[in-house]
């Protein structure tokens, strides 16, 4: 079956780093569009950062600068690069996958809807105290 493990979450100081990596399985990993997604306390789950099949990203616009989304599709794994993290990025991260269009996927429509994803992993807790 298709799993997403997620991990490197973890708790830094303001102005930090982390790495996160989504391990994935069960399912042909270079054929799918993978995002990062975050969900705060309270709030709605919103896109951090997307990548298609061949590398083409897309950032939310409060990361872009600081976060790089990456690929290994011969290891089946997505990353996220973090750096210069503030307390409000504080919240669960996820991350998900949803098939590629072969005539290309629309990459601000899959940040901007969390909801069309496919599959999704359990989260990685990321705290970001001041």
């Amino acid at each position: 079956q298709v799993q997403l493990v997620e991990s490197g979450g973890g708790s830094v100081q303001s102005g930090g780093s982390l790495r996160l990596s989504c391990a994935a399985s069960g399912y042909i990993f270079s054929n799918y569009c993978m995002g990062w997604f975050r969900q705060a306390p309270g709030k709605e789950r919103e896109g951090v950062a997307v990548i298609d099949e061949n590398g083409n990203t897309r950032y939310a616009d409060s990361v872009d600068g600081r976060f790089t989304i990456s690929r290994d599709n011969n290891k089946s794994t997505l990353y996220l690069q973090m750096t210069s993290l503030q307390p409000e990025e504080t919240a669960m991260y996820y991350c998900a996958a949803e098939p590629a269009n072969p005539l290309g996927s629309d990459l601000r429509w899959l940040l901007l809807h969390p909801q069309v994803q496919t599959y999704w992993g359990q989260g990685t807790r990321v705290t970001v105290s001041s």
